[in-house]
């Protein structure tokens, strides 16, 4: 890798929520560190995904979805780390689902940065179906920003993928690696335990899930080649307590078991987890608990 030709740097995915935004990095690395649901505002921290290349490494940055429809505290702090985002990566990739530009796209778009490479991302291919009609909804969105590319993908399915990163490469500076080439994140296993968790509450509460919610991890020991974790998950009412546990608690040991498994997967070992449920009234305003979280 002491060729002068190799490119390193950072590359922001942002776009609306529910574009596919955590799918791309997660299929763009070859690995789940970002988690995924049709529910809205999944990713609340900004996560860093690595993919490298023999001339390339690709330092992909994943921030939530900007959206205006929540208000308050949480989701100012969310839309922040949106636009700081953009502030430090060297090309940004703007996710659009295809055939499909709303007013919530254009917002996002109006905080674009001029004066670096963005790359149009159209994904879920297989909603277009018709080449001609894709290719007029292209020109209509390219009407409205001077793009630096436009790629067309499949995040879901892992189609054209390397025809993105090809364009990307471009425009990362020349530079050595920043990471080791089997690195595909820079979170911690402490922070990934508590997005597996928070992923499965999205997954399986559905439009059930209190908004205001979050986890904690509270312990996180090594016990020999044992992972002990324990992990709070964080309500802003008492009565949002029961739609998390579910009758006799079968949702939440149903969440309990699948985050498990997963994190048995990703972090290659035997996982003993215990998952609660506190009140916290008022978090989701309070500054001080964001900060608490990692989320200011």
């Amino acid at each position: 890798m002491t060729d002068i030709q190799y490119h390193c740097g950072f590359v922001a995915i942002v776009g609306r929520p529910n574009v596919g935004k955590s799918t791309l990095m997660n299929h763009l690395i070859g690995q789940k560190v970002s988690i995924t649901s049709k529910k809205a505002q999944t990713t609340r921290h900004r996560v860093t995904g690595i993919h490298t290349e023999n001339n390339a490494q690709f330092i992909f940055v994943d921030t939530p979805g900007f959206q205006t429809f929540h208000k308050g505290a949480l989701n100012e702090t969310l839309n922040k780390s949106v636009k700081d985002s953009l502030g430090n990566v060297d090309c940004v990739l703007f996710v659009l689902e295809a055939m499909r530009f709303t007013g919530a796209d254009r917002e996002v778009m109006a905080l674009l940065p001029k004066r670096k490479p963005v790359i149009l991302v159209v994904n879920k291919l297989d909603k277009a179906k018709d080449r001609d009609a894709l290719q007029a909804f292209i020109a209509e969105v390219q009407a409205e920003f001077a793009f630096a590319g436009v790629e067309v993908v499949s995040a879901k399915h892992g189609q054209r993928l390397s025809e993105l990163l090809e364009q990307v490469r471009p425009h990362l500076p020349e530079s050595m690696p920043l990471y080791p080439e089997d690195m595909v994140t820079d979170k911690s296993e402490r922070f990934l335990a508590a997005e597996i968790v928070r992923e499965k509450l999205f997954r399986y509460l559905g439009e059930e899930l209190p908004y205001e919610m979050n986890v904690e991890v509270e312990m996180f020991e090594m016990d020999g080649e044992l992972r002990r974790i324990h992990i709070g998950v964080l309500v802003d009412k008492e009565n949002q307590k029961p739609i998390v546990i579910g009758r006799g608690g079968e949702k939440l040991k149903k969440i309990s078991t699948e985050a498990r498994i997963d994190m048995e997967k990703l972090f290659d070992g035997k996982v003993f987890l215990q998952v609660w449920v506190k009140v916290k009234s008022g978090w989701a305003d309070d500054v001080r608990f964001l900060r608490e979280f990692g989320l200011d």
